[in-house]
């Protein structure tokens, strides 16, 4: 079976709706995250202090989807009805059956909630159920052990470290942390996640 080149499409859980990012977002999202340091400090910081600011970024991201490197996502609360966050597909190569999800944040009070796990259900199910994916991964800054944790915790392999990988935005040069999750993978790590909602 060949992969399908993500579209957007809407995801919807228990807890939480994924939606096609777009500006109209943007209200929510800066008062989910707008200028709190903790969430952007792993993000390409610093943190945006104003809508304006944070308005960038999302452009920024969303110009990378129409050039159809990526794929964004709004992560809704359902209770809510508020986006709190987003998360995205990138890296796609359908050819060879793979794409990353990252460029994820959450707004401070979601953080250690079903939010995470519930995006993360719906982003893997949909990758290598619906798109015929054959693997996933995920990467984060080696100083980001609360990200590490989350990421092993999904089941996903820890496969090693890109030295001297990317530029922070204070000039300090950063390692990246690569995980995968595969195909084959996937039905066991779907149980544990759907265990821990």
């Amino acid at each position: 079976m060949s992969a399908k080149t993500p579209a957007p499409i809407t995801l919807l859980g228990r807890h939480i709706r994924l939606e096609p990012l777009t500006m109209a977002h943007l209200p929510d999202l800066f008062a989910a995250g707008g200028g709190v340091e903790e969430i952007w400090r792993w993000q390409g910081g610093p943190a945006p202090a104003t809508e304006e600011e944070l308005g960038a970024k999302l452009s920024a991201l969303l110009d990378g989807a129409g050039q159809r490197t990526s794929l964004p996502f709004a992560v809704i609360h359902l209770a809510s009805r508020r986006a709190i966050g987003w998360s995205c597909y990138l890296d796609i190569d359908v050819s060879d059956e793979r794409l990353e999800i990252g460029w994820t944040w959450y707004g401070r009070e979601y953080w250690r909630t079903v939010v995470n796990s519930e995006a993360k259900l719906l982003l893997l199910g949909h990758a290598f159920e619906d798109l015929g994916m054959g693997r996933v991964q995920l990467k984060t800054d080696h100083r980001n052990e609360r990200s590490q944790t989350a990421i092993a915790r999904l089941g996903a392999r820890r496969e090693g470290v890109l030295r001297r990988h990317r530029i922070r935005h204070d000039g300090s040069w950063r390692d990246t942390v690569y995980f995968s999750l595969l195909a084959d993978e996937w039905p066991a790590a779907k149980e544990r996640l759907r265990a821990r909602l």
